[in-house]
């Protein structure tokens, strides 16, 4: 059943003892941050939801509710996260199979009823998100966190941006972080790529001001929607209302025209002016565990926040994984199986997105099988696919492959991947959060074909693999006269130990542009240089990883035993501090 409230679905947490709430007061400058990454880093039993009761505002802040596998499924009201996947199988098959006499058309009449119950409805009447108005509003009556050290600002990070085509009407919910400017505007964070940033271009070329409205709570399963890599033109309320399988309600805004979720906690009006000059935005410690750096978006002005009488403020961290965002990407990854599967792959089994990649940086893809290249066919039709368009390495194995263990993929690369015939190196767009790439949003991409050749003819390879820990100071033809080399070859920062292997996949895929960092030598070998660029080296400036001061750390260290029943649990970040090449979110920094 759908949550009518933000406020049910906590209940529905404290209920599955799924929920911690902390009553003593914790500062939403940077403790609220510590304090949430030291428990979604925890095992599922230890990591929980939080809501801090005493923010320092008459709000409460709600963080980390999406964050394990179990809660990620209550929030979509699902008993498990394939449980939506299922359900698109089924309809498609319904919609798609032969339908040879009236009465086969007469029993699609309640499938027609149910597709209707999923389209948003527009309400007259005033809503649960408007019980009170503020004509003059003030965001730092929000308990908005500053969420790490070298931030710009304060950032609201869990909003539901929504904006209207100007010319077609359509409308899209994109979840875009703000940076607070001021009591009155905004930093607006969209993407060139993404649905709000073409609204936004569309409103300039007709010269005029583009209302926005940014919904934050309700029930969650319209935060979830927001994140969703749908088509341009699919209506992200459509979304919400399958998964909760009834209607999301629609307001009318009290100062544009746009219509907002009637059971949000928050509603946040105004505009951005393409006319005006844009903000120089961030940094910002990022879902990729890198800083993203400053760079200029458009200015959000708030012309009147409304809220509900017993609103509660939710948020986000993103950074080093897995943190609460990696739940959001593994369902998104179980969701959207099914139409990749059924529309463009039909040959893919399964596939994963593994939290060491953040969602863009590394996709395992499963497939049967059934003649030569096919992998490849699977590859480009893959970077050609909406939001795949951004994945940097994609693994192809095939349908005897256990894509759930790391172990299996890394024999099967080594038993299948041929270095000269198999590896695919190709450009086209990246994410713009990918710092490795030589120019924002473009660079390489590689592709391993790793399945059976036996449709090829070709015997099983005997290849062998090596993690190799070097200076970032060390030059990669230093290391190539180094011998034997193993068949792939991955260097990364000293600073790792060889045996935390997350922490190198993470590190080493984040810092690298295949075609500059992936040495192919002979035919037969294959060196990743997945280290730190230094001065000279890097193609741009290079952000650190984002961790927590010591002060920080020591802080909540401290707070502790006052807030919380159970032993203090460790920080997280201690394990990266040593990765931290200088106090700032800049470690290569080229322009003044």
């Amino acid at each position: 059943m759908p949550y009518k409230s933000l406020q049910e679905y906590i209940s529905a947490l404290r209920q599955q003892g799924e929920l911690i709430e902390i009553h003593e007061k914790v500062n939403t400058a940077l403790e609220i941050t510590e304090i949430a990454d030291r428990f979604s880093k925890q095992d599922a039993a230890h990591n929980k939801a939080l809501l801090f009761t005493n923010t320092g505002t008459q709000f409460p802040v709600f963080i980390n509710g999406f964050g394990s596998e179990r809660r990620m499924a209550m929030a979509l009201s699902a008993t498990d996260l394939d449980e939506p996947r299922r359900r698109i199988e089924a309809l498609f098959l319904q919609l798609t199979s032969p339908k040879e006499s009236l009465w086969d058309k007469l029993k699609m009449l309640p499938l027609l009823t149910e597709l209707n119950t999923w389209m948003p409805k527009k309400i007259r009447s005033k809503a649960a998100c408007q019980q009170c108005v503020q004509h003059n509003p003030d965001l730092s009556e929000l308990p908005i966190l500053t969420c790490w050290q070298h931030d710009g600002g304060k950032f609201i990070t869990l909003p539901m941006v929504i904006t209207q085509h100007p010319t077609l009407g359509t409308r899209n919910v994109g979840m875009y972080r703000m940076q607070v400017i001021d009591a009155t505007s905004t930093a607006m964070h969209w993407h060139t790529h993404k649905t709000g940033a073409n609204h936004y271009e569309a409103y300039k070329a007709l010269g005029r001001k583009m209302p926005i409205a940014v919904a934050l709570g309700g029930d969650p399963a319209h935060t979830f929607s927001a994140t969703a890599p749908l088509p341009e033109n699919i209506d992200e309320y459509m979304l919400s209302g399958f998964l909760r399988q009834q209607h999301v309600e629609l307001v009318k805004c009290v100062t544009n025209d746009l219509y907002v979720p009637a059971d949000a906690d928050f509603i946040i009006e105004g505009y951005v002016d393409p006319a005006e000059e844009k903000f120089l935005e961030g940094p910002f410690g990022d879902h990729t565990g890198f800083y993203s750096l400053p760079d200029y978006y458009p200015v959000f002005h708030v012309t009147c926040i409304t809220h509900k009488k017993n609103a509660v403020y939710p948020a986000t961290i993103v950074g080093i994984p897995p943190m609460e965002d990696a739940w959001i990407g593994k369902a998104t990854e179980r969701i959207f199986l099914a139409p990749i599967r059924l529309l463009m792959v039909p040959e893919m089994i399964d596939y994963r997105m593994p939290f060491e990649g953040v969602a863009h940086n590394l996709v395992i893809v499963k497939i049967r099988k059934t003649f030569a290249g096919q992998a490849f066919k699977v590859m480009n039709t893959l970077w050609g696919a909406g939001q795949m368009m951004f994945n940097k390495c994609l693994i192809v194995v095939d349908e005897h492959c256990d894509i759930e263990n790391p172990q299996e993929i890394l024999h099967a690369l080594m038993r299948n991947c041929s270095i000269a015939t198999d590896i695919l190196i190709t450009k086209g767009p990246l994410d713009v959060l990918d710092h490795a790439a030589p120019q924002v949003g473009f660079g390489s991409k590689i592709g391993f074909d790793a399945t059976d050749k036996m449709i090829e003819k070709q015997e099983p390879l005997s290849q062998n693999y090596t993690l190799v820990a070097h200076d970032i100071t060390t030059s990669v033809t230093d290391i190539c006269q180094q011998k034997p080399m193993a068949n792939f070859t991955l260097i990364h920062d000293r600073a790792i130990e060889n045996t935390d292997f997350a922490t190198i996949v993470w590190h080493v895929l984040n810092n690298i542009d295949p075609q500059n960092d992936c040495s192919i030598i002979d035919n037969s070998h294959i060196l990743i240089d997945g280290r730190t660029k230094i001065q000279g080296m890097a193609p741009r400036d290079w952000p650190t990883p984002v961790v927590s001061s010591l002060e920080t750390i020591q802080a909540v260290d401290e707070l502790w035993n006052k807030a919380f029943s159970i032993p203090c649990l460790a920080s997280p970040s201690r394990n990266y501090q040593k990765l931290v090449y200088s106090n700032s979110a800049w470690f290569v920094k080229q322009r003044e």
